[in-house]
């Protein structure tokens, strides 16, 4: 009953409920219907998550708690998220993450969603954002050659293996984001952690194997003997990293 409450609440453009809270070691997944929420407290148990949605732009908390190891997870999108807090006070090992997507055979990877988050009051051992693009995707494994073609006894030669093709090479990753931080002024610049580096490069796809040549064949007057086997295909290049994205600090 407090969930269908909770989705009610969050239909109109600027949405308004009292507390959402998310269980130990559970998911919660504010819902897709306004592209402007707001939320008088939050709370993340240890070990739980939040997902922000794609089209979701912003997003304001007036009390924020995050247990330890708690995270709030932003899904990449094109468009950048405006993340405001009043109050927050985040255990150790805790993060917001708006890490990009890997790359798949049929999807390239995505860049780390911009971030513009303000937290007006921060008690937390450690402030951890995570905005780094995502992995490039793999390059293809290349074809394995076929076996030669065995001889008969009255007519012919073994036939050679074919050689396999060479792997495809590995994809780009993908940028890192823009992150601006506006923290209070007597926060330890020590205890900020922004991570925004390109995501690594796709690996190289594996060459082919060679196929095999026909084999050799004993025969009533004579012996034909097997063929050569192909040459394996050669392993391509790993793609290149994304580019790094950028931090901005501004103090309250």
């Amino acid at each position: 009953m407090r969930k269908l409450c909770l989705l009610a609440a969050l239909i109109s453009p600027m949405a308004m409920a009292q507390v959402v809270t998310v269980e130990t070691n559970s998911l919660l997944r504010l819902p897709n219907t306004a592209s402007t929420l707001q939320l008088e407290r939050l709370e993340v148990a240890d070990n739980g998550t939040l997902l922000i949605p794609s089209n979701v732009t912003e997003l304001s908390v007036g009390e924020l708690r995050l247990g330890r190891e708690a995270r709030i997870a932003i899904v990449p999108s094109e468009q950048g998220l405006q993340l405001n807090i009043s109050r927050a006070q985040l255990a150790s090992g805790s993060q917001i993450t708006s890490r990009g997507a890997p790359g798949t055979y049929l999807k390239a990877a995505r860049a780390g969603r911009n971030l513009n988050l303000r937290i007006a009051s921060l008690n937390a051992p450690e402030l951890s954002v995570d905005a780094r693009g995502g992995a490039g995707a793999p390059g293809y494994e290349g074809l394995d050659g076929g076996n030669g073609q065995e001889p008969g006894c009255t007519w012919g030669q073994a036939g050679h293996g074919a050689d396999g093709d060479n792997g495809g090479d590995g994809h780009a990753g993908a940028p890192g984001a823009q992150v601006r931080v506006e923290l209070p002024r007597d926060y330890p610049a020590r205890q900020i952690k922004v991570l925004v580096d390109g995501g690594a490069g796709g690996v190289a796809g594996a060459g082919g194997k060679p196929g095999a040549g026909g084999k050799a064949k004993g025969c009533f007057v004579y012996r034909t003997d097997g063929g050569k086997s192909g040459r394996a295909g050669a392993q391509g290049q790993p793609g290149p990293a994304g580019a790094a994205g950028a931090v901005t600090v501004q103090r309250l």
